[in-house]
């Protein structure tokens, strides 16, 4: 098993791995990827981010509906 993963790799990862637990195989080569991959990190961080804004939208937060 290689430890190396792609740019293309490590999106779908970081995307899976936020509906889904991933597997030790994954997570070790995302993290090695990671580690010198700003992109990547940057990539990761804004797949968060995004997922923790929609967690925090309601459908009665939209201030032109009130």
């Amino acid at each position: 098993m290689s430890l190396g993963t792609t740019c293309k790799e490590t999106h779908r990862l970081a995307s899976e791995g936020m509906d889904r637990s991933l597997t030790f195989g994954e997570r070790a080569r995302m993290r090695v990827h990671l580690l010198g991959c700003e992109a990547c990190r940057n990539f990761e961080g804004q797949l968060r981010l995004l997922r923790e804004a929609m967690r925090r939208m309601t459908p009665g937060d939209d201030e032109d509906a009130r």
